[in-house]
């Protein structure tokens, strides 16, 4: 067996909320998924297994925590979230939904009355996404009727957008989506059934633990440290251990490529990790902070990154992965990078020397190599806050709107005089083989007049900076084109006379 951190107990015991009860697992494999659990081990069957990567949506579970505000509900694809995460969680499942006195939750019985199921594999993902949106949303009311006092005359039914991006992240072959969106905006119209947040929060208070969680089986262990103090300790204890976060890139190692991961340590309960503070004209992000929660705050300063928040995988991948996941993959195809790198942000590492701060940047050495110690873990995202005469965009081009990965992701952003150029920082991702700044554009911008003329200058000097490569996604020629043509876009919609503002410019309004 393998040797537990120092000062901590391992347990063996997986102890979380499944259908009223404390669940219990001692004989599980650490990277046993939440879904394997579900249908093989307790034959509940309602959640289907479609893609086993976190794409299709048939898996939706919905996970409950505890937090410092009460309770939050999120949903979550199954098929790739490790069981020992579920420490201390709820899990609900389709099956949870039923009432009881045998009737149908107004989400199932919306569907039911829209035809909203057809082959029906896909149906249960479908339902606990709404049932999700439900939640969030007074009984399938729009967000404006959770304010104290609206009366319930003036609550009005949930916005197409926001169905959207519920379901983004399910994947239906036979109904052609329409009668499904019907049963989302029809589940408001039945009569509400309630949910008890103060008991779930009364139940899972027992299951909170005070020390690390340390669970193991068949000579694997999984660390789940509480505190940052712990997390160095095991992290300098076990530097070949792997950091899981998300687990919506690691989920797919095991998966798909059958890969033995060795030892595990969890950043998911470490409380340091998931705060998010505004100090010194910067937002530091922890590394355990969800993306979904992450481009909620940052969108609240530059709300040019709306559609980029939409268009980040799914809801439920949003829910599960952090943004400090995405800056520590260093995937030269990874959407937070390039827009992070435009505005100047610092990652901070921490490891048992203390914390080390570089430019992001400065972390990206080669393909998927990076300026880290085996010992260090990306502790925070530092990102600086908007300033006078700032210009910031960012564009995502991919084969599909959602849920796509990107084959040229474009970031820029221009501090303007007047009209001339006090500096700019211009960055790609796919077009090299890191996330990688302009430096040769950047250069040639900085103290000229931002007209035209200069721009032409900077668009033929990309092709110095960047010599991108042909693969399944794009080919090299049209990475490059596409390049020119976005910093062209950016210069048209935030040069001296453009009409329109950024948050104008964008379709896509931060929620």
């Amino acid at each position: 067996m393998s040797t537990p951190a120092p000062h901590s107990t391992a347990e063996n015991v997986i102890r979380f909320y499944y259908r009223g009860e404390i669940h219990t697992v001692d004989q599980a494999a650490p990277t046993r998924t939440v879904l394997q659990h579900l249908r093989e081990d307790l034959h509940c069957t309602g959640s289907k297994e479609g893609c086993a990567e976190g794409d299709c949506g048939a898996c939706t579970v919905v996970i409950g925590e505890q937090t410092a505000d009460g309770v939050t509900l999120k949903s979550v694809n199954s098929c790739i979230q490790f069981l020992p995460t579920l420490d201390g969680k709820a899990l609900y499942t389709v099956e949870d939904l039923k009432q009881d006195n045998g009737a149908l939750h107004p989400v199932q019985q919306a569907m039911v009355e829209c035809h909203g199921s057809q082959c029906g594999f896909c149906t249960p993902g479908f339902v606990m996404s709404l049932w999700d949106l439900y939640l969030k949303n007074d009984g399938g009311q729009a967000p404006a009727c959770k304010s104290a006092g609206t009366a319930a005359s003036a609550c009005q039914p949930l916005q197409r957008k926001d169905i959207d991006i519920a379901l983004s992240g399910n994947l239906c072959r036979c109904t052609g989506y329409r009668p499904i969106i019907d049963a989302a905006h029809r589940m408001g119209e039945l009569p509400a059934v309630g949910f008890d947040r103060e008991a779930l929060q009364h139940a899972l208070q027992p299951l909170q633990r005070d020390d690390i969680f340390v669970y193991q089986h068949d000579g694997q262990t999984f660390y789940a440290p509480r505190t940052l103090a712990q997390l160095v300790e095991v992290r300098a204890a076990k530097p070949d251990a792997r950091i899981l976060a998300g687990s919506t890139d690691v989920g797919l190692w095991v998966t798909k490529q059958m890969r033995d991961l060795g030892d595990i340590i969890y950043l998911g309960q470490v409380s340091e990790l998931n705060a998010m503070v505004t100090r010194g004209g910067q937002l530091e992000i922890g590394a355990g902070v969800t993306l979904n929660d992450a481009y909620a705050e940052i969108c609240k300063h530059y709300p040019e990154l709306s559609e980029m928040w939409q268009r980040f995988a799914s809801l439920p991948i949003r829910n599960a992965g952090t943004l400090g996941g995405n800056v520590a993959n260093g995937s030269p195809i990874g959407d937070s990078p390039p827009w992070l790198i435009a505005l100047g942000a610092q990652v901070v590492l921490r490891g048992p020397a203390g914390q080390r701060v570089m430019p992001l940047e400065a972390l990206y050495l080669d393909y998927m190599k990076k300026d880290m110690q085996a010992d260090e873990f990306v502790e925070s995202v530092r990102i600086p806050l908007p300033h006078a005469g700032q210009r910031f965009r960012t564009y995502k081009l991919a084969k599909r709107f959602d849920q796509d990965i990107s084959a040229v992701c474009a970031a820029f952003s221009v501090t303007l005089d007047g009209d001339q150029i006090r500096d700019i920082r211009i960055a790609f991702g796919g077009m090299a083989a890191t996330p990688k700044r302009a430096a040769l554009t950047e250069a040639a911008l900085r103290g000229q007049v931002w007209n035209e003329s200069v721009l032409e200058t900077a668009v033929a000097l990309l092709s110095d900076d960047y010599q991108p490569l042909s693969d399944m996604r794009a080919s090299a020629e049209y990475r490059m084109k596409t390049s020119q043509n976005l910093l062209r876009r950016f210069w048209l919609e935030t040069r001296i006379d453009a009409p329109l503002r950024g948050d104008q410019v964008n379709p896509f309004v931060c929620a």
